[in-house]
């Protein structure tokens, strides 16, 4: 059946009208599509810098541990044999014996240090410490005893050691992990440590997690 010429006018424009929103939508899933893939490369590029920083960082740290325990291990070696059995009922009072009388700087509050230790329980079981075999651990560092996330035995015991000494702590329960305990010690246990003083080690800068990463949620 013919149109007549305004029909098929309007049908013309309808046509074009649609030709023009179909090429349009190409044209959006295309720039959609173009920018994704832009995104997922410049994520892929961060997250592979970050990743290559990571492991440069680690490189550092590790290099750094393995320095210091070359420089102590020998002298805090000797102090492995100290943890023993010893009785909990004894334990009344914080108590400090120092083994090792330092020649640094005296530690207060807010002094920055790091130590080694060995940590172990009324049965002489090591609980926790820094000898790994023939070698040490990374030692703890503490960013002053006022602000550390230390048991009161710790912020209390070692006030007045020297850097470079060595100082056997005995702790009651209340000023170790108390009626609540922690992993691998009952409640109501009291501790003994023996601990070393020594200098802070320099900061190794941790690398910075890019934006990118953290916008797609990927480290966070």
């Amino acid at each position: 059946m013919a149109l007549k010429k305004h029909q098929q006018i309007a049908i013309s424009v309808i046509l074009g009208l649609t030709i023009v929103g179909t090429v349009g939508s190409f044209f959006v899933m295309a720039l959609e599509n173009s920018n994704q893939q832009k995104d997922a490369q410049t994520y892929q590029e961060a997250l592979t810098k970050y990743q290559n920083d990571q492991k440069a960082y680690q490189a550092k740290v590790d290099a750094q541990t393995s320095e210091l325990s070359k420089k102590y291990f020998k002298t805090f070696d000797q102090y492995k044999d100290l943890p023993v059995r010893f009785d909990k009922a004894d334990v009344k009072k914080l108590t400090t014996k120092d083994i090792k009388v330092g020649s640094g700087k005296k530690i207060d509050g807010s002094t920055k240090f790091a130590a080694y230790y060995l940590g172990w329980t009324p049965d002489g079981k090591v609980f926790d410490g820094s000898i790994n075999g023939s070698s040490l651990k990374a030692p703890f560092t503490i960013d002053g005893l006022d602000n550390a996330g230390v048991i009161d035995g710790w912020k209390k015991g070692l006030l007045g050691m020297k850097i470079g000494g060595v100082r056997e702590l005995t702790i009651p329960s209340d000023q170790a992990y108390g009626s609540s305990g922690t992993t691998g010690i009952a409640a109501n246990t009291p501790l003994k440590f023996v601990v070393m003083a020594i200098d802070e080690p320099e900061a190794i800068e941790q690398p910075t997690i890019p934006t990118e990463l953290l916008q797609q949620g990927a480290l966070q």
